[in-house]
């Protein structure tokens, strides 16, 4: 007679699989955001080889980002109805797509079409990672998981200029780059295949609790849309938007600026992208145990994201040293990046039941809004000659997306002290 044995994720240790969940997820992350730097970071190359502007390139970084937003709120919907896993290895897939349409590339067009899958990717990965964190990973452990994938997504940014630019200065291609960077999302796929138990967001649910929650709804008669009444959905979804066009000008033009303006070499000034995002990282390590242990969230959003918005319009008054200015604009990360885990936890207070994937999605497409609409802006912006300027609109961003986050908390904190008051 065979012996039963019990399954992998049954006899894990809780603590130990949270870590796999967490590190699978996180490493996932990680690769959507190196992909929302594919082709940035090859910017001076494609300029020689396509002869277009730095407004026609911002325009096919909006391409990924109205793609990926749209995208984003659509696979919400999709997240709940078949589940995070399958929708997390599709995704994969199209990075790889991606990477080789861009490889393959011979015109603008083709550029667009590799931008265009490379956001079809991108879409599905917020509501996937948040849909199977928040349903795998342990109370405990929860500020911890947001902080790591933070942390990873910054990772992902951070790599991707210097993968990118080191494998086409080394090889002379930028081809090159682009299959390696297809060949990384491939290991990523293959990695996420194999340890796909480990991300089933339904192990854990039970007939039982599927007869429950079909029946709470068919009880409450609400739309699957009813969330979209909710303020703090679209004031979550403001906080995207105003934070990401900040973020933009830095992912897409702050090297370019601090060439310009202060007249470093570009050897030097790339690596501004690679610092902000590693100061976020050492930011949002702190950050996890910040919003694992406080009530009122807002309030550290706002105090790091208008450190960040002075740092930046202190580089855009022009009166620092050079390499004393790029170092400013890295450490800026630090603040963006402490803000990051208590902003995942705001909207988790903020979502109602059931509508994880939905309102996920619903928010962080406005970081696709913000960088779909920045790009172009801000490539006008450039090149028109308006370099300062640039950062001084990066930082008025950051402080109007501090008064989004206030809006939410204020009013999570009312509805806390009302139901105190009702008990």
């Amino acid at each position: 007679m065979r012996r039963m044995t019990a399954s992998p994720i049954a006899t894990a240790a809780p603590e130990r699989r949270d870590a796999r969940t967490i590190g699978l997820v996180g490493l996932a992350h990680g690769s959507s955001h190196f992909f929302h730097l594919l082709l940035p970071p090859l910017f001076p190359w494609l300029i020689a080889d396509f002869n277009t502007s730095y407004s026609q390139l911002g325009a096919m970084v909006s391409l990924f980002f109205v793609v990926s937003g749209v995208g984003q709120m659509l696979s919400g919907f999709l997240v709940d109805k078949v589940g995070a896993q399958r929708v997390l290895l599709a995704a994969l897939s199209s990075f790889v797509v991606a990477g080789l349409m861009a490889a393959a590339a011979q015109n603008y067009t083709m550029l667009l079409a590799a931008s265009f899958f490379a956001g079809l990717g991108n879409a599905p990965f917020h509501p996937v990672d948040f849909t199977i964190l928040n349903k795998r990973v342990t109370a405990n452990n929860i500020g911890h998981a947001f902080s790591v994938h933070g942390i990873s997504g910054n990772i992902g940014w951070a790599m991707a200029p210097v993968f990118m630019m080191g494998i086409t200065t080394w090889t002379g291609s930028w081809r090159i780059a682009c299959v390696c960077g297809a060949l990384f999302a491939a290991s990523v796929l293959v990695t996420m295949w194999c340890n796909r138990r480990w991300l089933d967001d339904r192990a854990f649910d039970t007939a039982a609790g599927h007869a429950k929650a079909h029946a709470a709804a068919a009880a409450s008669g609400e739309s699957p849309f009813a969330y979209l009444k909710l303020p703090a959905v679209w004031m979550c979804f403001a906080f995207f938007f105003f934070s990401t066009v900040a973020l933009s000008a830095i992912q897409n033009f702050a090297s370019t600026i601090l060439h310009l303006m202060y007249d470093l070499p570009l050897t030097q000034t790339a690596l501004v992208v690679t610092g902000f995002m590693l100061c976020g990282a050492v930011g949002m390590v702190g950050g996890g145990f910040l919003a694992q242990r406080t009530q009122r969230l807002e309030k550290i959003i706002a105090t790091f994201l208008l450190l960040a918005a002075a740092c930046l319009a202190l580089v855009a008054t022009g009166w620092l040293p050079g390499t004393l200015a790029l170092v400013v604009a890295s450490v800026a990360g630090f603040g963006h990046g402490l803000a990051g885990p208590s902003r995942d936890m705001l909207i988790k207070r903020a979502t109602p039941a059931g509508a994880t994937g939905r309102v996920y999605g619903t928010v962080y497409s406005g970081l696709d809004t913000g960088f779909a609409v920045a790009a172009p802006m801000f490539g006008w912006m450039m090149d028109h000659q308006l370099h300062s300027q640039v950062f001084f609109g990066a930082s008025l961003a950051l402080a109007v997306s501090v008064l989004a986050a206030s809006a939410v908390g204020v009013q999570l904190h009312h509805k806390r002290m009302a139901a105190q008051a009702a008990a």
